[in-house]
This record gives C-alpha cells, sequence and structure tokens, in this order.
C-alpha cells in the first residue's frame, strides 16, 4: 500500500504502511491510547523522542473545534435554532463520543507530519 492518505487513514506505521499505530481498537474505552513502542512489521520506532505527543493536543484541539462548530450548525438549521441546553448537550455528547477518534487520528497526523519517518517501500516487505 504506497497511500499516505489510506495510510493515516487506517492508522497504520508512516515508514512501511503495515503495522498497526494503536495496540487496541478504537471502541476499547480503558485501552484506546496505548501503543505499541514500535511497528511490528519494520521496526520503526513510534515515539520519536520522550513527550513527542504533548504536540497532537493543539491538533485534537483543532479537531474538537471543527466537531462543535459542525454539531453546532447542524443543530442549528437542522433543529430550528433551539434551545441553549440542546446546543450544550448536542455537541457534549458528540464530542465526548468522538474522543477516542479525535485523539489516535491526532496522534496519527503528529507522527506522519513532525516525526520525520517517510515512507520506504523497501521496508513494507520485511519481517522482523
Amino acid at each position: 500500500m504506497d497511500s499516505t492518505l489510506v495510510s493515516i487513514l487506517q492508522q497504520r506505521c508512516p515508514r512501511c504502511h503495515q503495522g498497526p499505530l494503536f495496540k487496541h481498537s478504537a471502541l476499547n474505552v480503558a485501552r484506546f491510547t496505548e501503543m505499541p513502542e514500535a511497528c511490528p512489521v519494520c521496526g520503526q520506532v513510534y515515539e520519536p523522542e520522550p513527550g513527542f505527543y504533548w504536540g497532537a493536543m493543539y491538533i485534537s484541539f483543532a479537531f474538537s473545534t471543527a466537531i462543535m462548530l459542525v454539531v453546532g450548525f447542524a443543530v442549528y438549521y437542522l433543529l430550528n435554532d433551539p434551545d441553549t441546553w440542546v446546543y450544550i448537550t448536542a455537541v457534549a455528547v458528540v464530542a465526548l463520543l468522538l474522543t477516542p477518534l479525535s485523539l489516535r487520528y491526532s496522534r496519527t497526523l503528529m507522527l506522519y507530519l513532525f516525526g520525520g519517518v517517510r515512507y520506504d517501500a523497501s521496508y513494507a516487505t520485511r519481517r522482523l
């Protein structure tokens, strides 16, 4: 698989595009944040430096802002500008439900954009 966009969407290793970035499903509420130390396919280390993923909180903030805006506009147009509590409830519920995806994709984007790793097809066929 050579497509970086597909690999980001599938949350795969930035070097080989095959190894998973996370140990468990996003639906596993207790462990959705756990990442292996390195890619099981090519051995790429997933945390380039200590505290690397602190920067992902800015990406997550952007995702949360986008979620709030989309839900707010949807509530406004679909429910004809209801009371304030409807906005607050809708945004809170959707933001809470999308938290695992927001966190995982913010970490994925952080690694792809700032991890200093590029796709290398020669690693895609290796097994450690």
